[in-house]
């Protein structure tokens, strides 16, 4: 499954980038990426769906 390297923060409007790094095997549903905004710093954990 391929996933975005940048999502946009709910908090400020900012860029987040990819912060994880990409299993082995391959991104797979229920795995967690996580990303940092560019602007306000927040993390942002996301649980990968199909």
């Amino acid at each position: 499954m391929e996933i975005p390297e940048e999502i946009i923060c709910v908090d400020c409007g900012e860029r987040c980038r990819l912060a994880s790094y990409p299993p082995e095997e391959g991104w797979e549903a229920g795995m967690v990426a996580f990303y940092r905004c560019l602007g306000c710093l927040d993390r942002w954990d996301i649980v990968l769906e199909e």
